[in-house]
């Protein structure tokens, strides 16, 4: 055995350790005046966790398995609090979404939709971008997973395109087309991620969250608030980086043949693409109409998965390898159930108090206004979403609603900057190394246009969504 290889167990001990001992450092500063214990004890397994699955001493299911585990051997939380988490709908919503998304890369269909707008728009550069961003937003509202929509649907067709043009990383071709794909295909990301409660995974965390403060979130309240600033942003952000990281080739025409070479050598679409599309639309209207139809929408996901699992277009060995959704599944389910109960132990009211007394003086707006992009640039300091927002969500939510935002207002704007903030850095989210790490883009350009995106986009959601939910009466 390699030295290598026994460093890596040594590594992740010491990791593990330096979170455990920040865990420890907060169990033993005496509770605050009108904090139980219990949620002060709870806060210091909740940073230690948090802290580890940012460190990464062992995968983030992992770290959650010694979270759960820790609750209930301090005596924190009984065993069926610990596990209450896996019971939660809202996880279950997450986890069978996983398994549809599978649908789409199994049968093709997704890159049949990629190629069919590369087809239509592909024939200048940044057509061909709109074309992937296209592909992001058609495909976003089933798969709650941004890292497999960017990089196992788009990115290897963008690849693929940008070696088509000669365009490579470390040759001095990169910026031919390459570096502009990579980069407006990961901001486009963000943009669908926000604009559905089913397009990123910690989305349905915050509307669980907002949840326990009292405030509820439907799939179609968190769509219709998000459209219209949606769809502007997915159309000035690629105008922005076209003007600041113009492609060195502005036509395509072999792109648009390509796709149309493609989807020829595909042929017809296949009866498991048409069960897919169908399930597909049956999920959309499902979910819009819920209320209506009185169908809950964690119920629908388990329909649409069941369409497909008695039609054969997954198969049941489908589901069991599907190992991101059981990982998924079993981190989310801890950080549910912690956050959960730091809101029903009184911890998050007591910040909420505690926060909102330096903002008594200023109106909610303009408190508010600083409390999201707080919410927003304390990103820097962080490699993932799901931590941020398990971190942070809750808490500044607490506060917005306190100085007097409009509770609905608060819990999806910071929804929204929940997949916003990643703008700005290439380990922000799990997207960003992978399209990062293709090398196309130099890391100064990436940090530099993501900064520069991240106000552009504030400047869209908040003036533009700003008279949008001014007119669908959310304040």
């Amino acid at each position: 055995m390699s030295p290598s290889t026994l460093s890596r167990p040594w590594s992740g001990l010491v990791k593990l350790g330096l979170s455990a001992g920040l865990g420890l450092a907060i169990w033993c500063v005496p509770a605050p005046e009108g904090v139980r214990a219990e949620a002060w004890h709870l806060l210091a397994i909740f940073v230690a966790t948090i802290v580890a699955i940012m460190l990464e001493p062992f995968p983030m299911g992992a770290v959650a398995v010694l979270g759960i585990a820790a609750t209930t051997l301090t005596g924190t939380l009984t065993i069926n609090q610990a596990l209450g988490g896996f019971s939660n709908h809202v996880i279950w919503l997450v986890l069978m979404a996983f398994f549809i998304a599978r649908g789409f890369i199994k049968t093709g269909l997704g890159v049949r939709i990629a190629y069919l707008f590369m087809g239509l728009l592909g024939r200048k550069t940044l057509g061909l971008g709109y074309s992937m961003i296209a592909t992001d937003l058609v495909l976003a509202p089933a798969i709650p997973s941004n890292t497999a929509r960017a990089g196992a649907v788009v990115f290897p067709i963008l690849r693929s395109v940008a070696e088509a043009y000669d365009s490579r990383p470390g040759d001095g071709t990169a910026r031919k087309v390459g570096a502009f794909l990579i980069k407006n295909s990961f901001q486009g990301n963000l943009i669908t991620s926000a604009m559905f409660l089913t397009a990123m995974a910690a989305n349905p965390l915050a509307a669980q969250m907002a949840g326990d403060l009292g405030i509820e979130i439907t799939w179609a309240r968190w769509a219709v608030a998000a459209l219209v600033p949606g769809l502007v942003s997915l159309l000035v952000v690629p105008l922005v980086l076209y003007k600041l990281y113009p492609p060195q080739i502005k036509e395509t025409p072999g792109a648009a043949d390509m796709a149309r070479s493609r989807l020829a050598e595909m042929g017809n679409m296949k009866p498991g693409e048409w069960i897919m599309l169908g399930t597909f639309i049956l999920l959309l209207v499902l979910w819009i109409f819920s209320k209506q139809l009185y169908v809950h929408s964690t119920a629908t996901a388990i329909v649409g998965l069941s369409v497909l699992l008695v039609t054969g277009v997954l198969t049941w060995e489908d589901v069991l390898a599907e190992k991101g959704a059981w990982n998924t599944f079993i981190w989310l389910s801890a950080l549910v159930m912690m956050a959960s109960f730091l809101s029903k132990l009184g911890l998050i009211g007591w910040f909420s108090d505690t926060i909102s007394g330096l903002f008594e003086d200023v109106g909610w707006l303009p408190a508010f206004l600083a409390l999201s992009l707080i919410y927003f640039y304390s990103h820097y300091f962080f490699a993932s979403n799901t931590a941020h927002v398990s971190s942070m969500y809750a808490g500044f939510l607490g506060v917005a609603v306190a100085v007097g935002a409009p509770p609905l207002l608060a819990a999806l704007v910071l929804g929204f900057f929940s997949n916003l903030f990643s703008s700005m850095t290439h380990y922000s989210t799990g997207p960003a190394p992978v399209l990062f790490g293709a090398g196309y883009v130099e890391l100064a350009d990436w940090w530099k246009l993501g900064a520069i995106i991240s106000v552009v986009n504030i400047i869209i959601w908040l003036g533009i969504g700003g008279l949008w939910w001014k007119i669908i009466g959310l304040w």
